[in-house]
């Protein structure tokens, strides 16, 4: 099965009572402030697949920052972003936005072979996966301004080596913690992904 890794947004709903006019006041002042929240700095978001598994399970609840990549940073490899669809998936109808992990960074050479991944041929160390992948794809060079995405689930995810590229504005932010289940919840770190030491490959 492929999980095409669509996340649903959460929400917080803010109910109108009749109250007084300094109480709609107030609720408004709120509800514009969350949404301002939301639009330019956080959100909430759910996982409704098992693409991104065993890290993240379904019906996960995630915070998202969106501010880091809007001011102060580009994504890192080894994180998990939120991205909207490419054009390639809007051509195939997909509207909600998508979870994986930055695998490839721009100008880097990826390819998938024998079940292994190489990032400008070295060998990365991937602990956060249960299955190696089933799949060969590449060698690819990611073109400027774009990133290579995998999900966790690395031979049941729609992701980069089915359709492509994920160009930088279509990002919208990186998952940094789980708020739900509470025995689960916490930070999600990026996992380092080149080895300390690692030699490069000649066994390509």
């Amino acid at each position: 099965m492929i999980y095409y890794g669509g996340l649903c947004q959460t929400f917080f709903p803010t109910p109108f009572l009749k109250v007084s006019g300094r109480d709609i006041q107030v609720h408004s002042t709120v509800t514009f402030t969350a949404f301002g929240i939301r639009t330019f700095v956080a959100e909430a978001r759910y996982i409704p697949s098992g693409s991104m598994l065993p890290t993240l399970q379904i019906n996960d609840r995630l915070i998202i920052d969106k501010i880091s990549y809007r001011f102060f940073q580009d994504p890192q490899r080894g994180e998990i972003v939120v991205f909207a669809p490419t054009e390639r998936l809007k051509e195939q109808n997909f509207k909600d936005a998508f979870i994986k992990r930055v695998i490839g960074l721009p100008g880097d050479k990826v390819l998938v072979k024998n079940g292994r991944v190489y990032i400008n041929d070295k060998e990365i160390e991937e602990k956060y996966i249960e299955e190696a992948p089933q799949y060969d794809f590449g060698p690819q060079t990611v073109p400027p301004d774009q990133y290579l995405v995998l999900g966790d689930n690395r031979n049941n995810s729609y992701d980069s080596h089915h359709w492509g590229f994920v160009p930088r504005d279509k990002i919208i932010g990186r998952a940094v913690v789980r708020f739900w289940p509470l025995n689960r919840m916490g930070k999600l770190k990026p996992n380092p992904i080149y080895p300390e030491g690692l030699n490069q490959s000649t066994d390509l």
